[in-house]
């Protein structure tokens, strides 16, 4: 069987590469020098994501570029997703006088769909061309699928940069490197208390709404959550520069999580309930990065003297009335006004911390 160029790529290329976004301008490259007149296409995927149901890649021949968009799954359980398969078929109406083009790759409902449009209607013969680049589609964007879905899934549960470091093969026990990082531990104060006076699914409710602020302070500001344990979270920021960049990443992240929980609270208190108290310690320190665990359970995580450190200062927040702890180590790397709070001891460790805080952080 003699096949095109384009079809020939489809078999023995496309399922190498490295992203959609490059797979779809690269067959839409290839379709036209084959003939076939394209002025844009999309290519829309479900993904498996905690807040994205759908993603939608949008090609423009005339400069190469390929953006994205998406589509939002509904918040909570049920209810129907936005779709940014819509998205493209808009956009790709507005990108030229054809009409838009659509063909569903694969089997089954929900699976990849390719769109295109020319510069004028297509004819019978071109659209039954890109109906068989559909076809032979189904197999490269099964394989981009599947990684694509276990890239999300690993991310969703490990964090990026872990993610990334197990698919690249760091999967063997005691697998790991030292890095420099600022690291961030914090919990909610009274929790069991709280869960013992809390309907499950209200308690969800409430440990989710406090996992976004801090969580998403923690990623808008460059850092990455390593762990969430019952109601506490570890946080690192690496050390890619100046340690100061790290440092200073992590006091403005702990300062947006606090200005989140301040807002929280305003909307608990205005349906009768009570403030959502927290404690935050920040430190920097050398951490041990990587695998740990049972022969064939692992966890990718940190540990060192500077996990036990941070961890045992967050512990001080309450004894000090205050809700958030800063490390000697991490206030000499920056230069953000602190207030010093003396030398302190930590359970377990033994030399004495110097403590700090922020000047309004009570």
């Amino acid at each position: 069987m003699q096949l095109n160029s384009t079809l020939t790529w489809l078999v023995d290329a496309a399922g190498v590469s490295p992203g959609a976004d490059r797979f779809l301008a690269e067959l839409g490259k290839r379709l036209i020098a084959d003939n076939v007149p394209l002025a844009g296409g999309a290519l829309t995927l479900a993904v498996p994501h905690p807040i994205i149901a759908r993603r939608t890649w949008l090609w423009r021949a005339g400069n190469g570029e390929v953006i994205e968009a998406v589509g939002f799954a509904p918040v909570g359980f049920g209810g129907a997703a936005s779709s940014s398969g819509d998205a493209g078929r808009s956009w790709l109406a507005g990108l030229a006088a054809g009409a838009v083009h659509e063909d569903s790759v694969g089997a089954g409902e929900g699976g990849p769909v390719l769109g295109w449009v020319g510069p004028r209607r297509f004819t019978e013969a071109e659209a039954d061309r890109l109906r068989e680049a559909a076809r032979f589609a189904a197999a490269p964007l099964a394989a981009l699928s599947a990684r694509a879905t276990l890239s999300t899934a690993l991310e969703a549960y490990l964090g990026r940069r872990s993610a990334a470091r197990v698919q690249a093969g760091a999967l063997r026990r005691g697998t790991g490197e030292t890095i420099r990082a600022a690291l961030l531990c914090a919990d909610l104060r009274d929790f069991t208390v709280l869960s013992e006076a809390t309907e499950p699914t209200a308690m969800i409710a409430v440990l989710d709404a406090w996992f976004d602020r801090v969580a998403g302070a923690v990623h808008a500001f460059g850092g990455e959550v390593l762990k969430f344990i019952g109601d506490g979270v570890l946080a690192i920021f690496p050390v890619t520069g100046p340690p100061g960049e790290a440092c200073e990443a992590a006091l403005r992240a702990v300062a947006a999580a606090r200005a989140g929980m301040s807002h929280l609270d305003a909307v608990r208190q205005a349906q009768g309930l009570p403030p959502l108290r927290f404690g935050a310690a920040l430190h920097l320190g050398e951490i041990l990065w990587g695998n740990i665990g049972a022969a064939d359970r692992l966890d990718f995580t940190a540990i060192g003297p500077a996990v036990n450190l941070v961890s045992r200062l967050e512990g001080l927040c309450r004894p000090l009335g205050r809700s958030i702890l800063i490390s000697g180590a991490l206030a000499a790397a920056t230069a953000t006004p602190l207030v010093a709070l003396g030398e302190h001891r930590l359970r377990g460790i033994a030399a004495r911390c110097a403590v700090f805080t922020l000047p309004d952080a009570q």
